[in-house]
C-alpha cells in the first residue's frame, strides 16, 4: 500500500468509525492497514494491553543464544555517528544493529511465549514485544510516552544512578522536547504530565529499569476524519530517530548501511473511538533461515562506545518466564 493510499484509507475508516489495525515501517514505504476482522486471515496476530486476536496457549520452553556483532564493528558505526554529533549535525541519534539468534524455536513459539505490553506477530516474518507506547487517543486526548534511559536493575542503587546520570538525562530531555514539538503539530495545550518515571522490565536473563515521560495534548474536533494523516505527521517516532529528525535520519542511514523496514516503525489499532499504538522495538526478524534481533540506543556527544555497546546487548531479550538465554 502506498503512503497516500494508507492515509486515505485510514482517514475514511476513522470518519466511519470502522475498527482497524495498522503497521507503518520506519521509512514510510510499506504502510499496511486492515479491518480488525481480517487480521487472522492475513497472518497478523497481536496482544496490545490485553486486547488480542490470538488464543493463549502453552508452548514448550524457548532457548535462545545471542551472537552480537563485534565491538569493533559497532564502534566503527558509533564513531560515524559521533563525528556528526561533535560537528553539531545532530543532538541525538538512535543507532541500531543486528544480533544473530540461535534457537530451535520459530517466531510463532517466541510470540506465544513472550509477555509484553504490546506484542505482534507479522506473517511469521517478524515478531515484536514492545514496552513503549507510541500514541494513545481517547475522547480527543492524545498522549505519547517516549522511553529513553536503561540500566541493569541489579546494579547497586540502580534507579538513583539512572535518574542522576547526566548523559541519560540530556538524552531524555532532548527526546521529550522533540515529542512535545511533534504533538504540537497535531494538537493544542501540549503539556508534560509525568516526567521521567521509572519502570521495571522483566527479561529472561535479568531485570532492567527504564525511564519514560508522559506527554499529552488536545486534538481538534473532527480529528477522526484525518486520522491517517495525523499518524504520518508524527513519524518517524522521535525516541528511535533523533533530533533534528531529517538530518539525523540521514546520519542513521549512513551508519546502519541498510533500511530498518518495520523495525522502529509503529503499529496500533483503532476500535472505532479509541486508538492505541506502540513503537516496534524489541524486534526479531527472519532473514532466510536465520533470526536476527535488532536493538540499539540513543547516542549523544557525551556517549561512550563501550557503555552503548553493553546497553544494546542488554536489550536483546525475550520477556517471558519460559524463555532461557545463553550469552
Amino acid at each position: 500500500m502506498s503512503l497516500s493510499a494508507f492515509i486515505n484509507q485510514v482517514n475514511n475508516w476513522g470518519k466511519e468509525a470502522i475498527p482497524f489495525f495498522f503497521v507503518i515501517d520506519f521509512e514510510l514505504e510499506q504502510p499496511q492497514a486492515w479491518p480488525l476482522t481480517a487480521l487472522s486471515q492475513e497472518g497478523v496476530f497481536f496482544n496490545f494491553e490485553g486486547l488480542s486476536n490470538y488464543p493463549e496457549m502453552v508452548v514448550p520452553p524457548v532457548f535462545i543464544e545471542k551472537i552480537p556483532p563485534s565491538f569493533e564493528d559497532y564502534k566503527a558505526r558509533f564513531d560515524r555517528v559521533h563525528r556528526h554529533l561533535q560537528r553539531g549535525n545532530s543532538f541525538l541519534a538512535n543507532l541500531t544493529v543486528k544480533t544473530r539468534l540461535v534457537t530451535r524455536s520459530g517466531l510463532k513459539d517466541i510470540f506465544a511465549a513472550s509477555q509484553a505490553k504490546y506484542k505482534l506477530l507479522y506473517k511469521e516474518e517478524w515478531v515484536v514485544f514492545s514496552p513503549e507506547t507510541f500514541v494513545r487517543i481517547e475522547n480527543g486526548r492524545i498522549e505519547t510516552c517516549p522511553m529513553k534511559g536503561t540500566i541493569d536493575a541489579g546494579f547497586p542503587d540502580a534507579a538513583n544512578v539512572l535518574l542522576n546520570d547526566a548523559k541519560e538525562l540530556a538524552e531524555h530531555v532532548t527526546v521529550v522536547d522533540l515529542l512535545r514539538n511533534d504533538l504540537s503539530r497535531v494538537s493544542t495545550n501540549v503539556t508534560v504530565e509525568q516526567f521521567r518515571y521509572v519502570e521495571k522490565i522483566s527479561t529472561n536473563s535479568k531485570d532492567l529499569l527504564q525511564t519514560s515521560t508522559r506527554i499529552v495534548g488536545q486534538l481538534p474536533l473532527g480529528y477522526e476524519q484525518r486520522l491517517g494523516q495525523l499518524l504520518v505527521d508524527l513519524l518517524p517516532a522521535g525516541s528511535v530517530s533523533g533530533a533534528p529528525k531529517p538530518m539525523t535520519c540521514s546520519i542513521i542511514r549512513e551508519a546502519e548501511s541498510e533500511k530498518r523496514g518495520y523495525y522502529t516503525g509503529v503499529a496500533g489499532y483503532y476500535d472505532g473511538s479509541r486508538l492505541n499504538s506502540c513503537v516496534l522495538i524489541r524486534f526479531i526478524e527472519k532473514v532466510g533461515d536465520q533470526l536476527f534481533y535488532r536493538s540499539g540506543g540513543g547516542i549523544t556527544a557525551q556517549s561512550q562506545a563501550d557503555l552503548e555497546y553493553k546497553e544494546l546487548i542488554d536489550k536483546v531479550y525475550v520477556p517471558a518466564a519460559g524463555v532461557y538465554q545463553n550469552s
